[in-house]
């Protein structure tokens, strides 16, 4: 027990100690968020290097209480190259191209080291269903470069990425200590306490942001733990535990490429139709709409352990909660919209003072 909470603690403290540092070298090296466009949350530049503090906690952990072997290798290698692919973005920026190569090399890379989904548990029975060296490869692929981008595009407000990594990167510990696997919990606290020590610079009113660095970073290291080994218990809770437990981000990344696929825009075109965007239009602030996907995602975590349990009618009741949630406020977040189209529908229609004026003459 003791290596989990020293693995915890020594990420928590590495970050929290150097979020200051990267605050102060931000500006010297060019890591800096200049508002654009009105998509943007704040108004004036703030430091994007946050990922350096998230990145030296985490892997400093992961190196301090986990044994050397092939599959940890392949993680910090493929972490370490995705870290400097994201600081690149941030300092110099990356085309949506070229991004997603590296993000596709570091999963072969995972993949090379045996870090692979190369199963699925068999849904109506015992036993597993294992695939094909080829089939593993797309899908191993597939997974890492999903679950990299969901943390990337879903860190639109102060704190909710760190703190969704976080309750995610828990619940993936605790299940993984449930299912007789240390060395899967090991790696996701150290990704907790890394997340977690840079928390309180980024909550709102945020000091600094983790930049691509960070949430590349964030998401590719969760995607490769969750697959560093098959858990045991139900059979299918290698593939279901993952999930469920990073099923907000997953949500909002796939209803986003849907949404831009009708509307005719580019898949990787940034816009204000995240969930996060909806709730706080439906009136709630950023704190307060941060602190709602973290009880979303809270839930979600839960159902994951509940999972792990075989208590899946109880998983699916949250589940079914945390959906009528996120219904809620996009249904009301619509229905406001309409209103507001309504009135300047209306606005538009009726005369203007001089208007009036000149009609009556």
């Amino acid at each position: 027990m003791n290596n989990y909470i020293l693995a915890l603690g020594l990420a928590f403290i590495l970050a929290f100690i150097f979020t200051p540092v990267a605050i102060k070298l931000a500006p010297k090296i060019g890591a800096l968020d200049i508002p654009k466009d009105n998509r943007r949350m704040h108004s004036k530049p703030m430091p994007r290097f946050g990922g350096m503090a998230i990145y030296i906690g985490t892997m400093t952990a992961m190196v301090a209480f986990m044994p050397l072997d092939t599959k940890l290798l392949g993680v910090l290698a493929g972490g370490t190259l995705i870290f400097a692919a994201g600081i690149v973005d941030d300092i110099k920026g990356m085309s949506a191209k070229v991004k997603l190569a590296c993000q596709i090399v570091c999963a072969l890379i995972l993949f090379q080291f045996s870090v692979r989904i190369s199963f699925v548990g068999n849904p109506f029975g015992e036993g597993y269903f294992f695939f094909p060296w080829w089939l593993s490869l797309i899908v191993t692929v597939v997974w890492i470069v999903g679950i990299t981008n969901t943390i990337n595009l879903i860190d639109g407000l102060d704190g909710l990425a760190a703190g969704i990594a976080f309750i995610a990167s828990v619940s993936i510990a605790y299940t993984a200590y449930l299912s007789d696997r240390p060395g899967i919990s090991i790696a996701a606290l150290a990704i907790a306490g890394g997340a977690l020590g840079f928390l309180p610079f980024n909550f709102n009113p945020a000091k600094i942001f983790m930049g691509d660095g960070g949430s590349l970073f964030l998401g590719f290291m969760l995607a490769g733990i969750s697959v560093m080994g098959p858990m045991k218990g139900a059979t299918v809770i290698a593939t279901v535990v993952p999930m469920f437990v990073l099923a907000l981000p997953i949500f909002d990344t796939l209803f986003a490429i849907l949404r831009r696929l009708v509307n005719g825009r580019p898949i990787m075109e940034a816009d204000k139709g995240h969930l996060h965007h909806r709730i706080m239009a439906v009136g709630l602030g950023q704190k307060r709409t941060v602190l709602t996907l973290y009880g979303i995602s809270g839930i979600m975590g839960v159902a994951a352990i509940l999972v792990t349990r075989g208590l899946w009618v109880e998983a699916g009741l949250l589940v079914l909660v945390a959906m009528t949630l996120i219904y809620v406020f996009v249904k009301e977040q619509e229905e406001l919209q309409e209103q507001e189209q309504a009135l300047e529908e209306i606005a538009i229609d009726e005369p203007t003072i001089d208007e009036y004026i000149h009609k009556e003459k």
